[in-house]
């Protein structure tokens, strides 16, 4: 083993939204070195990077750190990242280890906690995720130590946000993921531009279909009451200046939340509800300042009134900035939000260090959540599962599987900390996730867009519009996958199917036909 430590920052990935009116630029963490204590010789411990973490286990002192709490630190297990998967870990860590000092080093004074878990099912879970001050967690767990290093409050740049929406006559959105499904839909009062590369929206989680039940939700005014949200969430006023001195460009913190809207007054000028034109099947080109946009001498168009009418009128507006798309387009609005997804942060831990690194940019996970070098553990949106895995499961860098590779990543250094090993947990048999999209329940399960199931498949749907939507996936009479849309209580029904194998042939398409309580019937 090395006697120097790799450098550990802040590991997060591009997780949010970011606002601007010029071109998006990424942004990146600049840490300082830190040293091994150079006292005993090094010993078999583990050393663990969690992703976002970073774990190392022998011995680590901080000498020089940018952190709220200067005076030198050692412990056991080092995790760095205050996003759900280092947080998961660092608590599991705790309970295993309730005489040893685990430290979390953290970009920002407000952490990610799960909270009110629920186990619907085998493999399906519930719970929230709550903004908490780091002091609760280390309330609740005497022996973790939170250090703060490059802090970055995420309210602030919420509330620029919500300032900025409030002055908008007109936005434009890019991107095709959860973000941008929550974004499109929660913003009244102002026309919004929804750009995606795909053919449908929430390509990610939705075939056609679902993509069509769900745009009907856009274009009818928003009556329904939004389902409660019961989280507490937590602001860092008292450390308001502190945390701007210490927050600059380079800077990143905490992914956003997946309740990261509620609070926000997310309405622009308008008086209108919903108002909102896609624009499928294309990028951004170009972006123009106002003054470069009058010196190119090119045009750009008015908000669409009709998705189906192709009359193409001049916008006679001024707008501060302007969109140039790649299907020749070129609309005005009064900000960009670029929500375009997740990619995993490894540039901090790259140098100097020989990881094996997927085509994703990840670093490579065995079935233990071990990297390709010794000692050192990844999980969540840093990591690149590279066993083979079960049939109906794939990575994806959402939420539950941030808190699941957390936790199951803690079993593994746990285990090996004492020479032993333990079977992969059973939450890696079946991909399964819930969420809210458009203020519908979303529940995916194994396979559901038919991933790489080749041709040989068969789609069994039930729909009635504005309530339900309902698709079975089947290959060779078994089912794959599923994706329920609404209270459909098919959840668990159709997890313990896909799990067992059944063959389901005999059924048909009486599998989803309304009249047949399959509950029931496979109970």
């Amino acid at each position: 083993m090395s006697s120097r430590a790799p450098v550990p920052r802040i590991l997060r990935s591009a997780k949010g939204i970011s606002v601007s009116s010029q071109a998006p630029v990424p942004r990146t963490l600049r840490g300082k070195r830190r040293k091994w204590s150079p006292g005993a010789a090094p010993s078999p411990e583990i050393q663990t990077f969690l992703a976002p973490p970073l774990l190392s286990a022998n011995r680590w002192r901080s000498e020089s750190m940018e952190a709220a709490r200067s005076p030198p630190t050692a412990g056991k297990f080092v995790v760095v990242g205050g996003g759900i998967a280092g947080v998961t870990c660092a608590e599991q860590l705790a309970i295993d280890f309730p005489s040893e000092d685990i430290l979390l080093i953290t970009a920002s004074p407000v952490i990610k906690a799960v909270t009110n878990f629920k186990q619907v099912s085998k493999v399906l879970e519930e719970f929230d995720v709550e903004e908490q001050p780091s002091t609760m967690l280390e309330n609740r767990f005497p022996n973790i130590k939170v250090i703060e290093s490059g802090v970055k409050q995420l309210k602030s740049e919420q509330r620029e946000f919500q300032k900025q929406l409030t002055q908008a006559k007109r936005i434009m959105i890019i991107g095709n993921g959860g973000i941008a499904l929550e974004l499109v839909y929660e913003i009244e009062g102002c026309e919004v531009i929804w750009v995606i590369k795909d053919k449908a929206i929430g390509n990610t989680f939705f075939d056609a279909g679902a993509a069509e039940f769900l745009t009907s939700k856009l274009i009818d005014e928003k009556s329904e009451a939004k389902i409660a949200q019961k989280r507490t969430r937590y602001t860092t006023e008292g450390r308001k200046k502190e945390a701007q001195t210490k927050a600059h460009a380079g800077n990143i913190g905490s992914a956003l939340g997946p309740d990261w809207h509620e609070g926000l007054d997310l309405k622009g000028t308008k008086e209108f509800s919903h108002k909102i034109h896609i624009e499928t099947m294309c990028e951004v080109k170009n972006i123009y300042l106002q003054a470069e946009f009058r010196i190119s001498e090119k045009k750009s168009l008015i908000f669409p009134k009709d998705h189906h009418n192709q009359s193409v009128t001049t916008d006679k507006e001024i707008w501060p900035v302007y969109v140039e798309l790649t299907n020749e387009k070129i609309y005005g609005c009064d900000f960009i939000v670029s929500a375009t997804g997740v990619t995993p942060n490894t540039e901090p831990f790259l140098c100097g260090n020989n990881f094996d690194v997927g085509d994703d940019g990840g670093l490579k996970v065995d079935d233990h959540m071990h990297t390709s070098l010794p000692d050192i553990y990844a999980a969540g949106d840093i990591c690149t599962a590279s066993w083979q895995p079960s049939p109906v499961w794939q990575q994806m860098r959402l939420w539950t599987q941030a808190r699941q590779m957390g936790w199951y990543a803690a079993k593994c250094m746990a285990a090996a900390s004492v020479g032993e090993s333990i079977d992969m947990d059973f939450s890696f048999e079946l991909f399964a996730h819930v969420t809210k999209f458009f203020n519908y329940k979303v529940v995916l399960l194994g396979k559901y867009n038919a991933q790489g199931l080749g041709p040989d498949h068969e789609l069994l749907l039930r729909c009635t519009k504005g309530q339900e939507y309902i698709k079975a996936v089947l290959q060779n009479g078994r089912m794959m996958g599923a994706v329920l849309i609404g209270e459909t209580d098919l959840e668990e029904t159709f997890e313990n199917l896909i799990l067992n194998q059944m063959n389901l042939s005999a059924y048909g398409e009486d599998l989803l036909d309304p009249n047949i309580d399959i509950e029931d019937y496979f109970d």
